[in-house]
């Protein structure tokens, strides 16, 4: 997924873009708003996280542009806080506001709210599919073969989990901490082994020889289409 970051402090910048790389997003970082806005008419973006202000500009106009050419969603990061900027930048399109400092944790939990949002009002269902299986984001439904796959919320959390971080290997910790958010509840290392396994029992062809959520050894687990 493709990540504008317009900010024209280097060390916030390059802060961020090593996070949000981490999280699985293929990030292009600006330094002012002349630089975006040559980016923006040249190549396509999933979601952009503007600074308000900047040297040769500001993020409103940034943000105008963008929804000219599409209607990806758009986080502002701004060191201001007065009403008249919250509402403005809302008013032209934006569709959250966070104010520095902020934690990075609550910044990437905003992507992921903003992301569900847009996926549900995009008027189209969000699927993603792992050979016969094919998981409805949008409608939180997964299938087999055609027919309906049973999950409890856990098992599904932790699946949803894999597959916004496809491609990057996450960590049993990582894991761990993705469902104990959601769920509120305490879960274990061990119990975390038993919801791997009733997982792949659900989805996998093989159980014992998985191709969707594969094992990295000495690492973690990763969801594969391959």
């Amino acid at each position: 997924m493709r990540l504008l970051l317009v900010e024209d402090d280097k060390t916030i910048a390059l802060g961020l873009e090593y996070s949000l790389t981490q999280d699985g997003f293929d990030v292009t970082v600006c330094y002012s708003a002349s630089s975006a806005i040559e980016k923006i008419s040249t190549e396509d973006f999933d979601i952009a996280l503007l600074d308000i202000a900047l040297p040769d500009g500001n993020g409103y106009d940034i943000c105008r542009k963008i929804k000219e050419k599409s209607d990806i969603p758009i986080i502002f990061l701004t060191a201001r806080d007065d009403e008249g900027s919250v509402v403005m930048g809302l008013d032209i399109g934006a569709d959250d506001y966070i104010t520095k400092p902020f934690r990075i944790r609550e910044l990437q939990s905003r992507i992921r709210s903003v992301l569900r949002r847009s996926r549900k009002t995009s008027g189209g269902d969000t699927v993603v599919n792992y050979g016969n299986v094919a998981v409805n984001i949008t409608q939180g439904k997964v299938t087999k073969n055609g027919r309906d796959v049973f999950l409890t919320a856990l098992e599904y959390r932790l699946l949803l989990t894999l597959i916004n971080n496809e491609g990057r290997i996450l960590t049993r910790n990582q894991l761990l901490e993705s469902i104990w958010d959601v769920s509120g509840d305490f879960v274990n290392d061990n119990t975390l082994t038993v919801y791997i396994k009733r997982l792949r029992e659900k989805i996998e062809d093989d159980p014992q020889n998985p191709t969707i959520i594969k094992t990295v050894r000495g690492l973690g687990y990763q969801i594969s289409s391959k």
